[in-house]
């Protein structure tokens, strides 16, 4: 375990803990359009018509635009001043784009006719909306607070709410919504659920401009030299030269594939509706043994405050592996053991279905809260090194390549999917629980987590931002703004 120094001499920038709090409900914006989007198979499928094999192609394609998106946000989040601030303008702006991207492609236009083209065209406005909404926010606990004690705070509500919202919408949407109409995936349940993940969205967007106000002022987005408009070039240098944003990038974005591949609906309808026999049943659950996970969070938080960002994400990605073979073991045992045979009906084995998951994801959710924390420690380690404060050019240089690599996420959701035999339709509950379910399951949802858990340790190996060098970048850049001052 790394030593860390305690003698600091530097006076931090806090934030109250309401506003920590106003903040982190950008989870309800984040939270609720991820939920909705990862229901865009479904929507192609039933909504324009599209192939199995062709929407994985096309989710594939949106999430290199995606990509694209997010550099150039960077030079308009650079430019973008009003007399209402900076943050709080785009993050309504977004909101505004993503929420008719949404409307007319899960609702308005959707079972009207329309083929890959209209899909495809509404896909990409949500995109450019949910670029500006989700880059912005990301700029955010750097600005509010840079004490490595409360940082770990700001990341701890941010993975609270980023878990907790998505366990409500699966409670309702699949244990309320999906019965009331049909039991299946159809129009109307889409409907349905669209409006009401943008009402949710739309409700954190405006907590989070309230809880920001305070810091949304021009003297905050200085640097610590002459203000120079960016370039192109910039966003090269700082990739080439800044070493932890390279070890961060590998590191998450080797676990986004992994998550967006294994939370896909279809992965969820395999485990909860075919392994594991009842949907409803399944994802309750799964969500109340979420619930006592979340304690986890806040012994990691605290665990980051003494340790450093980097050590902590190293602590927790082990375990996160060491869980997630558990459960692979323990499905193979119960295959064994019972056959096909489901197990929800199988009581006690239910119980120690959820007690891993538990595990599992309070595991987890410490590396969630540490990876918020060390962005922030990273964009003050860039105007530290070079004297400039660009958070929207360190995320969006991160975003770019970390959305190239994990856009491949649905193309191989649905492509593995297509290897069993799901080809023209997609998994629905109660469809057999075949060996090749089976195996596909397990190795999507649980075995694509754990390599990019071994990439992120391999990453931090190369890291050398640990809290003690953390220390020092506080102390130099305090030291120099005041001499900027006198």
């Amino acid at each position: 375990m790394e030593k860390v120094s305690q003698n600091t001499e530097v006076q931090y920038r806090k934030a109250k803990l309401w506003q920590i709090i106003l903040v982190a409900f950008n989870a309800f914006n984040g939270m609720a359009v991820y939920f909705l989007i990862g229901l865009a198979s479904y929507s192609a499928s039933i909504g324009y018509g599209i192939a199995t094999v062709v929407v994985g192609g096309l989710l594939t394609f949106t999430r290199i635009f995606d990509a694209i998106t997010d550099p150039l946000l960077a030079f308009v989040y650079d430019r973008f001043n009003t007399p209402f601030g900076k943050v709080r303008p785009l993050m309504l702006i977004g909101w505004a784009i993503q929420s008719l991207g949404l409307l007319c492609m899960f609702n308005f236009f959707s079972s009207k006719g329309h083929g890959i083209p209209v899909f495809l065209a509404f896909y990409m406005l949500y995109v450019v909306g949910y670029t500006i909404v989700n880059m912005t926010a990301q700029t955010l606990p750097a600005l509010m607070t840079n004490d490595p004690k409360q940082r770990p705070t700001v990341g701890v509500w941010q993975t609270v709410l980023n878990y907790l919202t998505p366990m409500a919408l699966n409670i309702i949407v699949y244990t309320k919504l999906m019965p009331a109409y049909g039991g299946s995936f159809n129009q109307e349940f889409l409907n349905i659920v669209t409006w009401m993940c943008v009402t949710i969205a739309f409700v954190g967007v405006v907590l989070v401009c309230i809880g920001i106000s305070e810091y949304d002022k021009p003297e905050n987005f200085e640097g610590l030299g002459k203000k120079e408009r960016l370039k192109l070039s910039d966003m090269i240098e700082v990739l080439k030269d800044n070493k932890p944003l390279q070890s961060y990038i590998l590191s998450a974005a080797s676990d986004k594939i992994a998550q967006q591949a294994s939370s896909a609906s279809i992965v969820s309808t395999m485990l909860n509706g075919i392994l594991i026999g009842n949907m409803g049943l399944a994802t309750t659950l799964s969500m109340i043994g979420m619930l006592p996970s979340i304690l986890f969070a806040a012994y990691g938080a605290r665990y980051a405050g003494q340790h450093g960002h980097k050590e902590s994400i190293v602590t927790w990605t082990r375990r996160c592996i060491y869980a997630n073979l558990a459960i692979i073991a323990f499905f193979i045992v119960v295959r064994m053991t019972a056959g096909t045979q489901s197990i929800a009906s199988m009581g006690v084995t239910m119980i120690v279905f959820v007690l891993l998951t538990f595990i599992s994801n309070g595991f987890a959710m410490c590396v969630t809260t540490s990876n918020t924390g060390f962005m922030a420690d990273i964009i003050d380690y860039e105007l530290d090194r070079s004297g400039r404060y660009i958070p929207a050019v360190i995320s969006g240089t991160y975003s770019l390549i970390d959305k190239i690599v994990s856009s491949f996420s649905a193309a191989i959701a649905t492509g593995c999917v297509a290897l069993i035999g799901y080809t023209s339709t997609m998994p629905q509950p109660g469809d057999p629980a075949t060996g090749g379910v089976f195996w596909m399951t397990m190795f999507l949802r649980y075995g694509l987590a754990i390599l990019g858990w071994i990439c992120t340790l391999i990453a931090m190996r190369q890291c050398k931002l640990n809290k003690d060098e953390m220390v020092r970048v506080q102390k130099d850049i305090a030291e120099r703004k005041a001499a900027l001052a006198k």
